[in-house]
């Protein structure tokens, strides 16, 4: 299931405030945070996801400055931190359970600094040689005002690698999935195990899937995605869909 960091976890500007209030979808990302690393470690197509940012990292310039936008548990800071341990990395993710897992698993890393920041309140135009941002955009209120702060930190030719949720969390198809994978691996006791004890991501995706039938949280095709990120002066080099057709992979950079 997919790795729900959020930044500013508010609504977008076509819900009205008054029916969702606070920075949550009445999603707990905390108690998210709980299980999350968990099953993340045991789904092939998170793992996937990680590989293709490894690699990424690995065709371009080292960056001086790193930006992880809703950065979770911090998975994607980690293999940053690694591969660029001369280059200076911030941290945002406003939630306390999400980050409070991000420090203690990048405590070893001394290139990283924490911030809780919304991302429209960082001010740092034009600094940043790479921003991650991943499965984030969607839950952030104004996507296309977001995508646009996401090119004003960068700096001329900077990249965005950029991995979106578009498409309604089918909670059932996941669970098959999951489920059928651990069951190969851990046996069938095993398998039922870890469900039990991620169990809290099953009931937090259900919420996640129900803000996104009404609207709260940004679904949007291939096409769509690709349209606003080019609006937000991007240049698009890769997209594919990625995550089981469930999301949308974006390899950006900002025009010189």
């Amino acid at each position: 299931m997919p790795s729900l960091a959020r930044v500013k976890r508010s609504v977008p500007t076509n819900v009205d405030r008054s029916e969702t209030t606070g920075r949550s979808a009445s999603t707990d990302w905390s108690a998210y945070a709980t299980a999350y690393d968990l099953l993340s470690e045991h789904n092939p197509e998170y793992q996937a996801l990680l590989r293709d940012f490894e690699g990424f990292l690995a065709t371009i310039k080292t960056p001086q400055l790193i930006y992880d936008i809703g950065g979770g548990t911090g998975n994607y800071t980690e293999i940053a931190a690694r591969a660029c341990p001369d280059s200076e990395i911030r941290f945002v993710e406003p939630d306390a359970g999400m980050i409070r897992s991000a420090r203690s698993k990048l405590a070893a890393h001394g290139n990283i600094k924490h911030d809780t920041f919304a991302l429209e309140d960082i001010d740092a135009p034009g600094t940043a040689d790479l921003i991650i941002c991943v499965h984030a955009l969607y839950a952030m209120p104004a996507q296309e005002q977001r995508l646009g702060d996401l090119y004003r930190l960068l700096r001329p030719g900077g990249w965005l690698y950029l991995v979106d949720l578009g498409r309604y969390m089918n909670v059932a198809d996941w669970r098959r999935y999951l489920f059928s994978n651990l069951k190969k691996e851990h046996g069938l006791v095993g398998a039922l195990r870890i469900f039990w004890q991620g169990r809290e991501i099953a009931k937090q995706n259900k919420t996640i899937l129900k803000a996104q039938k009404k609207g709260v949280y940004w679904t949007h095709t291939e096409a769509e995605i690709a349209l606003a990120a080019t609006a937000a002066g991007f240049k698009i080099l890769r997209q594919e869909a990625v995550y089981r057709g469930y999301s949308d992979l974006l390899v950006c950079q900002a025009k010189p």
